[in-house]
């Protein structure tokens, strides 16, 4: 069965600049390369989910401009639906400017623009929509207001709901309770809870911290130590694959996306789902740009191959 995976979130024009080291305060840096690239958390999980064979839907809003019309292109090429996108008269596409350093790690700076525009009347204009997915997936480089708005129709239509808390940011109560799996890196996570992940017993009092606020599931990336995951019945940690880390950008971003298409609705596959999204992150890492380098699913099928191959 292809789940249908609905995303609501942000679109950015992503503008990378390559340098030695992320600067110092007050520091002047030389810039060794720029370039631009489709991105946004949004529009990156939708292309992920895409991708990997789901059949998936997009909510949000871009800008009356160059950049709003590329980055519809761009999604309608990954066969997302684009028909509950907007198109804002007054505020600009969203954009990010992405320090990307020799090792491949990052900084993000995120204008939001057309992505703050997201109201609330058109997550109820997205009701029909919403009650036709198996997933629902937001973030929050869009406004909390519309989050709470969609996972509460979606709640409503018996629709599996998936929160990626970031940027981490206080998260209300009410959003908690709707939500059956939330999905943060080890710094949003901390962020959320005050629980620094340093070994197995951080993780569980992590998930026992959402679990007493209403959330049963938890998964926590952990960049190239894997991932861990935590269920009512069940919970372990995925190790990473191994690759060479070009540009750590879209690395969360596939890991949901590619989740979200894999995942059954009662999350009774998770370790699964985790797994081959761990697949398609690794597959990310290894290239440069956001969308650019998140991986199709004959991509991650080979590198499963590749790898059953190298163990006989």
């Amino acid at each position: 069965m292809v789940n249908h995976v609905v995303i609501l979130g942000s679109i950015n024009v992503d503008t990378i600049l390559q340098i030695e080291r992320l600067p110092l305060p007050g520091e002047t840096l030389t810039v060794h390369d720029k370039s631009s690239a489709p991105g946004g958390k949004g529009a990156n999980q939708a292309v992920a989910a895409a991708r990997s064979g789901a059949r998936t839907s997009f909510i949000g809003n871009v800008g009356d401009d160059d950049q709003g019309r590329m980055m519809l292109k761009h999604l309608r090429a990954d066969h997302i639906d684009t028909s509950h996108i907007k198109t804002d008269q007054q505020a600009a596409t969203g954009a990010a400017s992405i320090l990307l350093d020799t090792n491949g790690q990052n900084s993000v700076l995120v204008y939001g623009g057309a992505n703050q525009t997201i109201s609330v009347d058109d997550i109820y204009e997205s009701d029909l929509l919403i009650r036709d997915a198996d997933m629902l997936v937001t973030q929050f480089e869009i406004p909390v207001g519309a989050a709470l708005k969609a996972f509460e129709i979606a709640k409503k239509y018996r629709v599996t709901t998936i929160l990626n808390p970031a940027p981490a940011q206080d998260v209300p109560h009410e959003l908690l309770q709707l939500t059956d799996l939330i999905v943060p890196n080890e710094t949003e996570s901390r962020s959320l809870t005050g629980i620094a992940i340093t070994d197995r017993q951080s993780m569980a009092a992590t998930a026992e911290w959402f679990r007493e606020r209403g959330i049963s599931n938890l998964i926590i990336t952990l960049g190239d130590r894997g991932a861990y995951y935590s269920t009512p019945v069940d919970s372990g940690l995925q190790t990473a694959f191994q690759a060479k880390a070009v540009d750590t950008t879209a690395a969360g971003d596939t890991f949901i996306g590619a989740l979200a298409s894999r995942l059954d609705k009662s999350l009774s596959n998770l370790p699964e789902a985790v797994k081959f999204a761990q697949r398609a992150s690794s597959l990310t890492v290894q290239k440069m740009g956001a969308q650019p380098s998140i991986p199709y699913l004959e991509d991650i099928r080979i590198a499963q191959q590749s790898r059953e191959t190298d163990r006989k």
